[in-house]
């Protein structure tokens, strides 16, 4: 049962909110400003390998947290904190937020200086310039996550039943996309994008596991009723 918030404390909660995000910006935008003007004289000639990466890892947390927000509705460890419906469309938005990032890191290829890809080798898995194997594998993940994210709009079509078999697939699109991002990402070997991978591994493999432990009960109930 969804217990949120009190309503009353709506307008107490935004202020808050507001306010820590006005002291942040006074504190810190002249430096930040600085910053980011001094990184654009000094790297702008890599500007567009800064914007392939980021786009990169956007769409993998992106992708990363929409398997982890399905997992806890599959779980309904959600349902105290938020209704079903919205953490649905949540659900749904961050499937759709990590495609588009994902199709932008796409393009920006083209780009790149060392080993542009032509719109062919966007399309067609392994036939890139720069390591074809692993970056065809971030192709797959891509292409299921169309199909995944597809299967929103046709649910009521197709029923619920085939729309969670063909939601399965998420699973593998986020397996294939994390092996892309570990054997083709040209900063996997840094620390940090390690942690985060070896995170986001753990957390949807325990997920996972804790849903597996609830279905094989659930029928094991299921089968241990008494027949009439």
């Amino acid at each position: 049962m969804y217990q949120g918030m009190h309503p009353r404390t709506r307008l107490l909660r935004w202020t808050l909110y507001l306010a820590i995000v006005v002291l942040i910006i006074a504190a810190s935008g002249g430096a930040a400003i600085d910053a980011v003007s001094n990184w654009l004289a000094n790297e702008h000639d890599k500007l567009d390998w800064y914007l392939t990466r980021a786009t990169a890892l956007l769409a993998y947390l992106a992708l990363t947290a929409a398997v982890i927000y399905g997992l806890l509705l599959s779980t309904k460890l959600l349902d105290r904190i938020a209704h079903r419906a919205v953490s649905f469309t949540l659900h749904q938005d961050l499937s759709a937020i990590g495609l588009a990032l994902a199709l932008v890191h796409a393009a920006l290829l083209m780009l790149d200086r060392t080993a542009p890809y032509s719109p062919a080798e966007l399309v067609i898995p392994f036939t890139g310039p720069y390591r074809p194997l692993w970056v065809g594998i971030g192709q797959i993940a891509m292409a299921l996550t169309i199909v995944v994210l597809g299967s929103f709009y046709v649910r009521k079509g197709i029923g619920q039943k085939r729309w969670r078999q063909v939601h399965y697939l998420a699973f593998a699109a986020w397996a294939a996309a994390t092996v892309h991002g570990v054997m083709a990402g040209t900063d996997s070997q840094a620390d940090p994008m390690r942690l985060g991978y070896v995170v986001s591994a753990a957390m949807v493999t325990f997920l996972l596991a804790y849903r597996v432990v609830l279905a094989v009960a659930a029928r094991r109930a299921v089968s241990a009723r008494p027949t009439v």
